[in-house]
C-alpha cells in the first residue's frame, strides 16, 4: 500500500513536468523559472531514491523517481538555452 501511495504522489508531482518543460521550449525565455527551486525538487528525487536503495525497498517506484528527474533536468536544460536567449536580447549597458 505504502508504494501505491509513494507512487500517487509521484504521479501528482511529475504531472506537472511535461507542462513546464513544454512552456520553457516554446517559449525561448527563462523568466518566471528558478534554477534553485528545480535544483531542490532533483535533490529531493535522489533522496526519495536514497531512501528507496538504503531500505531495501526497490520497487517500480524507482522508475517513477527516474522519470521525474528526467523532466526535472530537461527543465533545468532548458532553462540554461532560455538564459542564453535572454542574455542575447538585454540592450547593452543594461
Amino acid at each position: 500500500m505504502s508504494a501505491l501511495a509513494e507512487s500517487f504522489m509521484l504521479l501528482c508531482f511529475g504531472v506537472s513536468w511535461p507542462v513546464s518543460v513544454y512552456k520553457s521550449y516554446k517559449s525561448h525565455t527563462a523568466a518566471g523559472k528558478s534554477l534553485v527551486f528545480m535544483v531542490v525538487i532533483v535533490i529531493g528525487y535522489l533522496f526519495g531514491i536514497a531512501g528507496k536503495l538504503a531500505s531495501g525497498n526497490v520497487t517500480y517506484v524507482l522508475a517513477l523517481y527516474g522519470v521525474n528527474i528526467a523532466m526535472v533536468s530537461t527543465d533545468i536544460l532548458l532553462y540554461f538555452r532560455n538564459r542564453r536567449y535572454d542574455l542575447r536580447q538585454e540592450p547593452l549597458g543594461a
